[in-house]
Parts: structure tokens; C-alpha cells; sequence
């Protein structure tokens, strides 16, 4: 545990006590320029295998709170990294036939649909995702997050490739 002399944006000493994180750390204010920290961080840095590790644990579908324990992260820094990650990922996904030969002569490509809901912030908001995948790989070929109307079926519609 290192203490902070400065305040990491400006680096002046001239601070003040400003409360308290929600897990009982006092924080303080800078008077020059505003900015809150807390002088004891105990912030860990992630390194690229853990990372690797964490890309591996969300698609097997492990609970976002158990990464978190597993990798010793916290859950706003993990939420944080999913988006990046996700707005890395190509807007369209590109669907790709099956490698090696199918039982049957024909190649076509037969695609399934499902949808699930969930909510957000309230039960009475609810969200659609309609997905799209390849049936024999189960790869997901296009999504649509939105309601459940004819709309958002037209829209999922419409992001499938015309393979």
C-alpha cells in the first residue's frame, strides 16, 4: 500500500477529506483543480494474459461476477473492458460456410432464430435480442436488441447476409 503526496491530475498537496467510496475508503478532494482520489489506491493492473483469460471466461458464459472473483478484477472495470470489446467487434457479422464436407451433396446454409428478453433497470422495460445463427456451427450470422414488433423482426431480417 503506497500513500499518495500530490494529487495525481495536478500535483498539488493541497487537498481536503471528501467522504467516502462505497466500500468505506476515505476520498479526498483536490482544492486546486477539483479532482477526487482516494490516497491509499489499491488499484491492480490487469495484464494482457489475464485479459486473454477474461475474453475466454465471457464466451463460455461465466457470470460476470464470477470473472470478477476468479480474476480479481472489479465489475465496473470488467463492464468497461466488454465494451470496448464490443465496439472493436465489425458492426456486421460475416457468416462463413461450414469447413469440410456436409452429409449432404447440397451446401446451403440453414439458419435458426431465437429471441430472449431481459430488462433494463426495471421489469417494465424490456428488451428483445432476436439472433440469427448458422444451424449445423451455431455461429451467430446477425442480432437485433429492441422490442418485440414486427419492426425489430424486419430489422434482424435485414442484417443477414445474402448467402
Amino acid at each position: 500500500m503506497t500513500l499518495r503526496e500530490a494529487c495525481p491530475q495536478c500535483g498539488s498537496r493541497w487537498y481536503k477529506r471528501n467522504g467516502h467510496t462505497h466500500t468505506g475508503k476515505q476520498t479526498h478532494r483536490g482544492k486546486g483543480c477539483g479532482r477526487a482520489c482516494v490516497l491509499t489506491p489499491d488499484k491492480s493492473v490487469i495484464t494482457e494474459e489475464q485479459r486473454r483469460l477474461i475474453e475466454r471466461l465471457l464466451l463460455e458464459r461465466i457470470s460476470l461476477r464470477g470473472i470478477c472473483r476468479a480474476v480479481g478484477g472489479g465489475l465496473q472495470w470488467l463492464l468497461q473492458f466488454m465494451v470496448t470489446r464490443f465496439q472493436a467487434a465489425p458492426e456486421d457479422l460475416y457468416a462463413k460456410p461450414a469447413a469440410g464436407t456436409p452429409a449432404v451433396i447440397l451446401q446451403r446454409l440453414e439458419a435458426e432464430l431465437d429471441e430472449l428478453w431481459s430488462f433494463v433497470g426495471k421489469k417494465t422495460n424490456r428488451q428483445w435480442v432476436g439472433i440469427a445463427m448458422e444451424a449445423a456451427t451455431r455461429q451467430v450470422l446477425a442480432f437485433h436488441v429492441g422490442d418485440r414488433s414486427g419492426q425489430s423482426a424486419y430489422a434482424l431480417w435485414q442484417q443477414l447476409p445474402a448467402v
